[in-house]
């Protein structure tokens, strides 16, 4: 019986050891993450990896940020690193500035980009232009971060993007993500950049949860500062947009799919520096071109992307006038329904790509 029991066991231990090995072999499966979790990840792992790094904002610390941002960095990291000012964009703003002159690699936090006005000229001209002033001897590591854009119910002086007035500025980097994936590779690179990048959340997708690709999962993953990415392949229209409404795009290219209209998306991820060559590519395939943004109409990223596919070589292959989507002309509205109907909505994506395409 026992000589019976050994030869049962040891092919049983075979086949265990085979589905051991094939198991660990496994690529590891995506995860579900929000934006939120995204961003502090993508700041835990470069507090982790280097010391010179630093977060500093109103209530980032002991409170764990307003939008929960920073939840735990402040327990990980103690006072030093992780560090609550008093309401004054314009000081705390210039002391991160200072900070990355003499070496540190701040990452400052607006608890939102309205209030980055109080800062504005620590960040145009401390940030940006004393690497050109200094004739390329003095560097400004810092990332200036937070939510940007409309939110809901909070009014004019709470609702802008500044993409377009941070996008216009030589000297910034300035980006824009819309996923968890673009949330922690754009925040890991923009604190290993050299240069002051901004970088534009939005706090209405922090708590929307996304599969995080296993490359992603990864510390050493980052996403190139200046590239864009297509999202969704199509052959008929090319729509770009930045931010949250790249989602309300995917959602009218799968509304319109079933029209028999195959939109491709892009996602801009980078405002500054633009990504043109991937927007060129997909209009000399599409022939058509539509911007969707949160921001104002006038001088904004679609009027940009406008200019510079006129100016290129892809004009010649329009077969029709490119068309922007853009927020209303409008300080931000309190009332609900007027606040919907001054953002730009999945029925205005689909109105106006047929607009384009003459159906």
């Amino acid at each position: 019986m026992a000589v019976a029991a050994v030869l049962v066991r040891k092919p049983l231990e075979q086949v265990s050891g085979l589905l051991r090995r094939r198991f660990h072999r496994t690529a590891p499966a995506a995860l579900q993450v929000t934006v939120r979790e995204a961003i502090n990840q993508g700041m835990d792992e470069e507090l982790e990896r280097d010391e010179k790094v630093f977060l500093l904002g109103e209530e980032v610390a002991q409170y764990d940020g307003a939008y929960k941002v920073s939840r735990g960095l402040w327990k990980k990291y103690g006072d030093k690193r992780i560090i609550d000012t008093p309401i004054s964009e314009m000081g705390f703003a210039g002391i991160a500035v200072g900070a990355a002159m003499a070496g540190l690699r701040p990452i400052c936090e607006f608890m939102t980009f309205n209030f980055s006005m109080q800062a504005i000229d620590q960040v145009i001209n401390s940030a940006a232009k004393t690497y050109y002033m200094s004739g390329g001897l003095q560097s400004v590591p810092i990332v200036f971060r937070g939510p940007n854009g409309a939110s809901a119910g909070v009014a004019a002086q709470h609702s802008q993007c500044f993409a377009a007035w941070y996008g216009h500025c030589p000297g910034l980097k300035v980006v824009s993500p819309w996923s968890s994936e673009d949330a922690k590779g754009l925040i890991k690179s923009a604190i290993r950049d050299n240069n002051p990048v901004v970088v534009l959340e939005n706090e209405l997708m922090y708590g929307v949860p996304f599969e995080l690709p296993s490359e992603a999962q990864s510390k050493d993953f980052l996403i190139p500062i200046g590239k864009a990415k297509i999202e969704r392949q199509g052959t008929h229209v090319t729509i770009v947009a930045h931010s949250r409404p790249v989602g309300h795009c995917l959602e009218a290219a799968t509304v319109l799919s079933k029209e028999g209209i195959e939109c491709e998306v892009i996602n801009l991820r980078t405002i500054r520096p633009m990504d043109i060559e991937t927007i060129e590519g997909s209009v000399m395939k599409t022939n058509h071109l539509v911007t969707v943004e949160g921001g104002w109409p006038q001088f904004g990223v679609g009027a940009e992307i406008c200019a510079r596919i006129m100016e290129g070589p892809a004009f010649n292959f329009l077969d029709a006038p490119a068309v922007r989507v853009t927020g209303a002309d409008v300080p931000m509205p309190y009332a609900k329904i007027l606040e919907d109907n001054s953002v730009p909505q999945v029925k205005d994506i689909i109105f106006a790509i047929k607009k384009t395409l003459n159906i």
